[in-house]
């Protein structure tokens, strides 16, 4: 086993959280998970009483920006240094974009974003004083590629990946990883009872997004990940010297990212010509 290791993990309740909680508590590291509620907190301290001195549950909604503030600071005096923090609370929000409201849209990001920069932004000095850290940004592999029906959730996991990539080049020479996990389908409860979705309105999508929306229902639960194995890729993850700043988990992700990438390339060879154009020292103008 590796070196015991402290983790501070948003979301514990179900899902990722709960996952990557229960597998690390079992490989003998230190888990602080935060909840949304004193039943959830009880029950999640109560889960691994068996294990003394392992488990330890704080409320804390991450949109509370302040309060997350207040908790990493607790949590470090209290408890000890946080080795590796993992943002993963979130939501997924399902609707078609002309038919979702600006709230959904400022929810979404106050969650799945600027709540994730807050906690994140509250653990950074303690690990760049210690020299040391390892920062996991769960996002989706709806932060690279997209589907109709999704449009705020893709916006909040690519705000995500994209601060996570820029995070990590910074506090890279303070001997501090950043990593963005990208997961495809997995059996959580994120298209069951944790996702909002947007009522229907205008008729001119129903061929589009109808199918969408009943596939993603009937799938449900049924997904191609077990949130157990992720989990175990992501303690193999932080044991890792040199971790990467992307991650991602799932045959199908892979499959998606991968068939993107090509699409992507033969698109920038199709407008080259176009692109270079604008440079103050191209010769002439495209054919």
């Amino acid at each position: 086993m590796s070196a015991s290791k402290t983790f501070f993990i948003t979301g514990v309740s179900s899902g990722f959280g709960l996952a990557l909680a229960e597998a690390a508590i079992a490989a003998g590291h230190r888990v602080v998970g935060t909840v949304r509620s004193e039943e959830a907190r009880q029950a999640f301290e109560a889960q691994f009483s068996g294990r003394p001195g392992q488990a330890f549950a704080r409320l804390l909604d991450v949109a509370d920006f302040a309060a997350a503030e207040r908790i990493a600071a607790e949590v470090e005096s209290s408890i000890g240094p946080v080795d590796v923090l993992v943002n993963n609370a979130g939501y997924g929000h399902e609707g078609i974009l002309e038919e979702s409201g600006m709230d959904a849209l400022q929810r979404q990001f106050d969650v799945n974003v600027f709540g994730a920069v807050a906690v994140t932004k509250s653990f950074v000095p303690f690990m760049r004083q210690r020299r040391r850290g390892h920062i996991i940004n769960i996002t989706s592999m709806g932060g690279f590629i997209t589907m109709p029906g999704i449009a705020y959730y893709c916006g909040s996991k690519f705000a995500l990946e994209g601060i996570s990539e820029t995070l990590g080049k910074e506090l890279r020479a303070f001997n501090v990883f950043v990593t963005a996990v990208a997961p495809g389908s997995f059996r959580t409860d994120w298209a069951g009872r944790s996702m909002v979705r947007s009522p229907r309105s205008i008729a001119d999508y129903d061929a589009l997004f109808d199918p969408i929306r009943t596939t993603r229902a009937e799938r449900s639960g049924k997904q191609t990940g077990d949130p157990r194995k992720a989990a175990q890729a992501m303690l193999r993850l932080v044991d890792s010297p040199a971790p990467p700043a992307h991650l991602l988990l799932g045959s199908d992700a892979l499959a998606l990212v991968r068939k993107k990438l090509a699409d992507m390339t033969q698109e920038l060879a199709q407008w080259e010509a176009l692109t270079c154009s604008t440079d103050a020292d191209a010769e002439s103008e495209p054919t």
